[in-house]
């Protein structure tokens, strides 16, 4: 007899990495104005959001809007470290780019101060050794900020080695917990190492297997660490925004695989936790 097939998670999706970029929307004209990305997280039930954009203005946008609001959606804002493309190659040696985020933090936004640092990418895992990267990594962790961070595995060993406590009080969310493809056994030591390593699965490789639900390594992987995952749209580019709807369907289809407090924890309550953000209210 066939294996009845789960229902699909049905509660509230915190979205935590999410990126409004100019070519979504510029302030004044794109495909993907305001009104547009927030029916689309009404539709998808996302109730809240980590905001990091480039440049800064587009989190700034959503953070300030009543709209954003009426929509149900809580804003938790990042300072990007891009003000446009030419800054994701260099960033980790540009001085200037820890000068802007100290005038970011000390402006904070309408949704209140700005919770986190990133995303930000190494392409090379050396450049984690970077002299900016090496002070943004101490000053998170001095100010209780959260890093998101686009690295492999190497890097993060790296980036924690540059906190006052060798990563073992750092926030760290790992965006798709290694893009590249590290082994489900090297994720498992790194989050035993790091109580504050967090990773975050859109992009993963060999996540979901093709009956949309978790594979095998996967699932007992989560199952393990239950309170250190969580899911994100990384709308890095307009095609994401396209598809929006879809992708958090995908995430509510393997969550409703999975025991129904921990869909619950990875859908909401590890993010809503790691800031602070109250249970959300009944749908607007």
């Amino acid at each position: 007899m066939a294996g009845v097939q789960a229902a699909d998670y049905a509660g509230p999706l915190f979205d935590a990495h999410l990126h409004y970029n100019e070519e979504a929307w510029d302030g004044q004209a794109g495909p993907h104005p305001p009104a547009d990305v927030l029916r689309r997280m009404q539709a998808s039930g996302v109730r809240a959001i980590v905001a990091n954009s480039r440049p800064n203005a587009g989190s700034l946008t959503l953070a300030a809007l009543p709209q954003t609001r009426a929509a149900g959606v809580a804003v938790v804002p990042f300072v990007r470290l891009y003000r446009n493309r030419a800054d994701y190659t260099g960033w980790f040696a540009d001085e200037s780019i820890y000068d802007m985020v100290l005038a970011e933090l000390a402006r904070g936004t309408a949704a209140g101060p700005y919770r986190g640092i990133g995303e930000f990418h190494l392409y090379d895992s050396a450049n984690a050794d970077g002299p900016v990267a090496k002070k943004l990594m101490a000053l998170a962790e001095q100010r209780g900020l959260v890093v998101l961070a686009h690295v492999d595995d190497a890097a993060i060993d790296r980036l924690m080695a540059h906190t006052p406590t060798g990563g073992q009080k750092a926030r760290l969310i790992w965006a798709h917990t290694g893009i590249g493809g590290a082994p489900v056994e090297r994720v498992d030591a790194l989050l035993a190492r790091y109580p504050g390593l967090v990773g975050e699965l859109s992009y993963r490789p060999g996540l979901v297997c093709d009956d949309g639900q978790l594979c095998p390594a996967w699932r007992a992987l989560l199952l393990k660490y239950p309170a250190r995952f969580v899911v994100g749209s990384d709308t890095w580019v307009n095609q994401r925004w396209q598809h929006y709807e879809s992708l958090m369907q995908g995430y509510r289809q393997w969550l409703g695989g999975l025991p129904a407090g921990v869909a619950r924890q990875i859908a909401w309550d590890n993010a809503a936790g790691l800031f602070g953000v109250a249970p959300p209210a009944r749908s607007p």
